[in-house]
């Protein structure tokens, strides 16, 4: 569990999937995983929440998942989504998602059904037991309606070996408490919400897996090195000047305002695929103020580009 724990240690960042009339704009995708790289990024996840998952065919997000481990050569760790609300296809896509060179995968919790806590059992254990990958969970009520409990984690844990983290993105520090009293150090946490990165680090977790990040992947991974360098002071002080970023770009549904971000800084199109749409004028001119406000702050992202 050590090694796999260090391989898990970092940042993750929760790629967006660009789109340009309606397909996917492999050069903007090219250039966005490439930034990430060099921002020393530990770990990237192609087709997640962020990435749009729900509105990609199947060959697209093989495809994205090839072309991330192609571009990353063995730089990050890939945890690729395989999560979906019919357990016969979250199977298949974990099946997809190794074929595709994944060296993770992230699962999260069926969208929509509501499953008990029996049911996310028989699900997970169909996912882990489709592949010899490791498993990373992802609880998200706030999206899925139902949250796993940290017993439901301690079994799974227990009967699937490879089930080995968990993406907690239910807004609550003290679910980190609650896991560790769970599963001890067989569950590896990571933060599910950019803005509690910093206090779930403090209780136990050992990474990120960040929206925020796909804009400033240097700060996100500055603050994360300086923890675990047992620099508090420079941690804290980059979770302060990161705080009102993390906020914004949670205004409206992600990944809308991320995607916005990214528009803003002329680093990929606004595109989204419907049910979601572009954010609004307001939202819009909220995030140029505070990416100007961040960039003067913070001077790693650079001079900030006029906006479109």
């Amino acid at each position: 569990m050590g090694d796999l724990r260090d391989r898990f240690k970092g940042v993750f960042t929760a790629l967006i999937t660009p789109f340009r009339d309606g397909t996917i704009d492999h050069d903007a995708y090219g250039a966005l995983v490439n930034r990430q790289l060099e921002a020393g990024v530990a770990g990237l996840v192609p087709v997640g929440t962020t990435g749009e998952a729900a509105t990609l065919s199947d060959d697209e997000a093989e495809e994205l998942i090839r072309r991330t481990v192609e571009l990353a050569r063995g730089r990050a760790l890939i945890v690729a989504g395989a999560g979906a609300n019919d357990t016969k296809k979250a199977v298949e896509k974990a099946r997809r998602a190794e074929k595709a060179g994944a060296d993770a995968l992230l699962v999260v919790t069926p969208y929509y059904n509501k499953p008990t806590q029996a049911g996310l059992i028989a699900h997970c254990r169909a996912v882990a037991e489709a592949t010899s990958l490791p498993v990373m969970l992802y609880s998200v009520p706030g999206r899925c309606g139902v949250e796993i409990a940290p017993e439901t984690c301690a079994r799974l844990v227990a009967e699937c070996p490879n089930i080995v983290a968990i993406k907690e993105a239910g807004g609550n520090p003290l679910r980190v408490t609650q896991l560790r009293a769970a599963c001890g150090d067989e569950l590896i946490i990571h933060s599910g919400d950019d803005a509690l990165t910093l206090p779930f680090l403090a209780l136990g977790a050992v990474g990120v897996t960040s929206v925020v990040s796909n804009v400033a992947p240097r700060e996100m991974v500055a603050m994360v090195d300086a923890w675990f360098a047992v620099n508090m002071a420079e941690a804290l002080a980059i979770h302060e000047r990161m705080s009102e970023l993390a906020e914004a770009m949670f205004i409206e549904s992600n990944p809308g305002p991320v995607k916005a971000a990214l528009s803003i800084l002329k680093l990929a199109g606004p595109e989204m695929r419907l049910p979601l749409v572009p954010v609004s004028t307001v939202t819009h001119g909220r995030l140029v103020d505070v990416l100007s406000r961040f960039s003067n702050t913070v001077g790693e992202i650079g001079e900030l580009q006029k906006a479109c």
